[in-house]
């Protein structure tokens, strides 16, 4: 064993941490119909919820990466959380990288919370991770979309980060303490959005949605409408156009994803094999043409609206807004307790090219969310500093 290395003996938990034995924890394997029947559970509905980067087809979803699905049980035997992990080797490294996007999901309340995650990283220490990277599926802060607006209007802050808050989650705030004692350190850079949009639904009506958004989304909607835009859903023969209007979308915003048309193809297909309906191509047309494409994820009582394709011409019939529209009462009508936007830049610089997408967003009237974002535990700092420089030279 390398001196640099970080060791973990097997369900070793301290004594303050973990009092009396029937608190213990035993990690499993779990085959992929277990961990698909557990995400639909009550029990881990009362942890949360499992994001769609949580469920069994995103193992398929990532190509190139290795899944490995794990469960949590406790004393009596019940499944208690989960965890798909994805793996990846590095060329001439010979160990690999294990990521767990948006996960694990856990009780994160947990005061003993190494009683968790201690077995896991060490049975992924075993399986040769040099570094295990996790995305907790918590909060920070919330900043309501009023709060957001009155800060741009008087120039107040500049960064969302800056201003102050109108909710501050408990659970977030001491996680980020405990993981920092257990040696977890937020990574360099997130591959997941640190900050997302979030439109709460539940205990709501739909008129209090339509009379939550703003004038502007209204009009644009009223306006989608007098013109004939159609609103409706594809499959995955629609796909091709899908991505063309994405290329579209990237060119005139000047970003890339690094999607390519397969990978979307091999979402779909995989997430709609998991559960019909789990991912949703819905299509705005007017004329006969497709305008705008916007997929939407569901699990449990969680929608996320994943990807906005838009064509370059007649913008002026407001495809988009009819689209998201529709899109949120779909997610209303299945029973979704929010619907997640997804990311967006904590830019306030109504002059920045990044505030575009957050103005947008906030015309909903739902608020911005921090999460804690990733962190990482380094188990081998040699490795970890090869694979680092490797990824540098990738991206030149």
């Amino acid at each position: 064993m390398h001196h640099d290395e970080l060791t973990f003996l097997p369900g070793l938990v301290a004594e303050a941490d973990c009092p009396t034995e029937d608190r213990r924890l035993q990690l499993v394997p779990l085959t992929e119909a277990e961990h698909l029947a557990w995400t639909e559970s009550p029990a881990a509905a009362a942890l949360g919820g499992v994001s769609f980067m949580q469920c069994p087809s995103w193992g398929r979803v990532k190509d190139g990466w290795q899944a490995e699905h794990l469960g949590w049980r406790d004393a009596g035997g019940r499944l208690v959380g989960a965890a798909l992990v994805l793996s990846r080797s590095v060329p001439r490294l010979g160990r690999r990288l294990c990521y767990l996007p948006e996960g694990p999901v856990i009780d994160w309340g947990d005061p003993h919370l190494d009683r968790w995650l201690g077995p896991m990283v060490h049975h992924l220490r075993e399986r040769g991770a040099f570094a295990v990277r996790m995305g907790p599926p918590l909060l920070l802060r919330r900043w309501q979309a009023k709060t957001v607006r009155d800060t741009v209007r008087s120039a107040a802050a500049r960064r969302l980060r800056d201003v102050i808050p109108d909710e501050v989650d408990p659970v977030g705030a001491t996680v980020v303490g405990r993981l920092r004692g257990q040696g977890w350190r937020p990574a360099a850079e997130d591959a997941q959005p640190r900050f997302v949009f979030r439109l709460p639904l539940a205990g709501r009506s739909l008129d209090d949605l339509w009379s939550g958004l703003n004038p502007q989304w209204r009009r644009n909607i009223k306006k989608a409408r007098s013109c004939g835009v159609e609103l409706g859903t594809g499959d995955m023969g629609h796909l091709p156009e899908f991505y063309r209007l994405l290329c579209a979308t990237q060119e005139r915003g000047g970003f890339d994803l690094g999607r390519q048309l397969p990978y979307f193809q091999r979402q779909y297909r995989e997430m709609n094999n998991e559960r019909p309906g789990r991912m949703r191509l819905f299509l705005a047309r007017h004329d006969g043409e497709v305008l705008a494409a916007h997929t939407l994820a569901s699990v449990g009582t969680q929608a996320w609206y994943l990807y906005g394709a838009n064509a370059d011409h007649h913008r002026t019939v407001r495809p988009s807004n009819a689209l998201q529209w529709a899109m949120i009462r779909h997610a209303y009508g299945q029973g979704a307790s929010v619907y997640d936007m997804r990311g967006v830049k904590d830019c306030l610089d109504p002059e920045g090219s990044d505030y575009g997408l957050l103005r947008w967003k906030l015309g909903t009237g739902g608020h911005v969310a921090e999460t804690l974002g990733e962190w990482e535990l380094v188990l081998s700092r040699s490795l970890h500093l090869a694979f680092r420089t490797y990824m540098a030279a990738r991206s030149r």
